[in-house]
């Protein structure tokens, strides 16, 4: 592979968009042929996340992570959109996008490789990636090598994959769901979670690191294999804090755990029962972008809601996206719309056994990971509890 190229049918998570293509790593292969590459996210420990910080609220803005602590593997801070040389002052100013005057994003482009006969103006810089094996992590460079095994967080991902498969890729809600998880240790510690839509794993390992148990799901092999080497790659976080991670197969489209020993990613009896007796937390980011699959999540969610013992909580992170569409000839927010119009349903849903409540999370908490945390980024808090008094109705929610 000479040089990295996307194609454009591929979707590009903003996360993978600013990060400085002076050094791609690229790992391996995966199972469909994509090339996965290493990103590093350092977390900053000693910000508001302990005990005492267990409170919602308050003005958290002035503890929000420097963007020059935490590098991706470039050495550059993700954001910048600065190679780690010759960076200019307009890539120094900020980790922030570059508006035109009428609010278009600005995307300043490097100059085009001369042909020989026209050897005017610097090359282009080529991407040729690098395939690391496992005895090469010093290659990630020299701030890696200096921070603590705690600070940094290893994530394997694809980049501009096909709409089926951005679950491949880190996206901003994940890391609001996992600056929000720091921030409200207590919410979780001790407790059984279970994540919706894992993708990379990214927020399931970081609730490990308080959590007693986090069941990692999504759907597909290929998939849920990054999410098991993603999970091996940051077990000094999660033995830190005695938490497991345990990665399973759960289809949105079907009603039933599969359980068959022969399927990866399958449920042991054993894990059943013990995701049905203990968890609490449920979380979900960035699953919200088809009406269909929204549909999915949002029924799954009160299917696993009746079947739990306890009452839970679900966190959910989405990011409320602004496209021209061609029906409406105007700018419309219509899988953000989708996702309001589930919370509204779900808590009018009457069943005489559970009582649905919906409430937005102030995203004003401290920032521990390096993206831009941009107004549209939203989380909500579905909390679950069974209703008191007579049943009026013994009917379940499909």
């Amino acid at each position: 592979m000479d040089e990295i190229t996307f194609k454009s049918d591929t979707v590009l998570s903003d996360v993978h968009l600013y990060t400085p293509n002076q050094r791609h790593l690229m790992v391996r292969l995966n199972g469909m042929g994509q090339p996965v590459f290493l990103s590093q996210f350092k977390l900053l420990w000693n910000q508001d996340c302990d005990a005492d910080s267990g409170a919602e609220g308050g003005d958290h803005r002035s503890h929000r992570a420097d963007p020059a602590e935490v590098t991706s593997p470039t050495g550059s801070p993700p954001g910048s959109g600065c190679s780690s040389e010759g960076a200019d002052a307009t890539c120094q100013e900020g980790v922030g996008a570059q508006l035109d005057e009428d609010g278009d994003l600005d995307v300043v482009r490097r100059p085009q490789a001369a042909s020989a006969s026209e050897p005017s103006g610097p090359p282009r810089d080529k991407v040729h990636p690098m395939i690391l094996s496992q005895e090469e992590d010093d290659v990630l460079g020299d701030e890696a090598r200096e921070s603590s095994a705690r600070d940094v967080i290893k994530i394997e991902h694809t980049m501009a994959t096909p709409l089926e498969d951005v679950g491949k890729q880190v996206w901003r809600g994940a890391l609001l769901l996992a600056d929000y998880i720091l921030f409200r240790q207590d919410l979780f510690q001790g407790r059984t979670v279970l994540e919706l839509g894992a993708g990379t794993g990214l927020a399931s390992i970081i609730a490990a690191t308080v959590a007693r148990t986090v069941y990692c799901t999504d759907v597909g092999a290929d998939l849920l294999a990054m999410c098991q080497r993603n999970i091996a790659l940051n077990s000094h976080l999660t033995a830190t804090g005695g938490g497991v991670v345990k990665v399973k197969e759960l289809d949105w489209l079907k009603d039933d755990l599969c359980t068959d020993p022969e399927v990866p990613f399958s449920w042991s009896e054993e894990d059943v029962s013990d995701l049905y007796g203990h968890t609490t937390v449920l979380l979900a980011a960035e699953v919200f972008y088809d009406d269909d699959l929204t549909d999915a999540v949002f029924k799954t969610l009160s299917r696993l809601a009746h079947r739990l013992k306890n009452a839970c909580t679900a966190v959910l992170s989405v990011e409320k996206r602004l496209n021209f569409t061609l029906r409406h000839l105007d700018v419309t927010c219509e899988a953000y719309d989708h996702f309001r119009s589930c919370l509204q349903r779900l808590e009018k849903l009457a069943d005489g056994r559970l009582r649905f409540s919906v409430e937005p999370v102030d995203a004003s908490f401290p920032q521990h990971l390096v993206y831009e945390r941009i107004q549209q980024l939203e989380l909500w808090k579905v909390f679950v509890e069974p209703v008191t008094g007579p049943v009026a109705s013994a009917s379940t929610a499909s």
